[in-house]
């Protein structure tokens, strides 16, 4: 049978690098079970790659590009799982992380496309009263302006259960200085690019966790000069 999703599903070569790593990382930090919000999820990859390692946890993709989100649900699709939501349309500076706004992708009119992505519904929505047990965000901090950062660990704090995990994924200055020169030129064209991106400082990103209730585990060095930093909530965090 004809392969429909095959064109909607985009491929990203540094997800297909990193995603092991990642997922060794995150097999030791996620609980065995529970509700898992991915932010900025790109082209899926990532949520198809964790949900069928980690069958516990209920995975929740999302991303502000309407073509990123029918990537992911055409990924989803195409590997039948179960434990993944339908992807929403999320912008962390959105007080309620719009976490009942869920997009279905275009199909183009393919009766069987549109019945295979229709199976997502089941889980197409995330109760704004329902805590998380995790918020997972890879590569989008240095491709944000700061004020995403901050929505991000705002929102996460807000959403996340007592002891609920954030974990981050990317490059960071150290002490304000970078870790390499390849990451200094990253930064230098990212900045290029727009002067509200750029590698972040990570002591600046542990001490704005800190702020909200959420506390870093040691840093864990990742291959290519990246970093997996863990946030974990603070139990005596004011709720808001």
């Amino acid at each position: 049978m004809t392969d429909f999703h095959a064109a909607l599903r985009q491929r990203s070569p540094s997800a297909e690098r990193n995603r092991e790593p990642i997922l060794a990382v995150l097999r030791e930090v996620l609980p065995a079970t529970g509700r898992v919000l991915e932010i900025a999820s790109g082209t899926g990859q990532h949520a198809v790659c964790f949900a069928r390692a980690l069958p516990g946890l209920d995975w929740q993709p999302s991303d502000l590009d309407a073509d990123a989100r029918a990537s992911i649900a055409a990924w989803v699709a195409h590997e039948g799982l179960a434990n993944v939501r339908a992807p929403l349309a999320l912008d962390v500076h959105q007080a309620d992380w719009g976490v009942d706004k869920h997009d279905k992708p275009d199909t183009h009119d393919k009766p069987d496309t549109h019945d295979k992505l229709d199976k997502l519904d089941k889980l197409d929505k995330l109760d704004k009263l329902d805590k998380l047990d995790a918020v997972v965000c890879i590569n989008m901090i240095h491709i944000s302006p700061w004020s995403a950062t901050q929505a991000l660990f705002a929102g996460a704090s807000r959403r996340l259960a007592d002891g609920g995990v954030l974990y981050l994924y990317g490059p960071y200055k150290r002490g304000g200085a970078h870790i390499s020169p390849s990451n200094d030129a990253f930064d230098q064209q990212l900045r290029s690019r727009d002067p509200a991106w750029g590698v972040r400082d990570m002591e600046a990103v542990v001490a704005l966790g800190a702020s909200v209730g959420l506390v870093c585990d040691e840093p864990i060095a990742m291959p290519a000069n990246n970093f997996s930093l863990v946030f974990r909530k603070r139990q005596d965090v004011a709720r808001v």
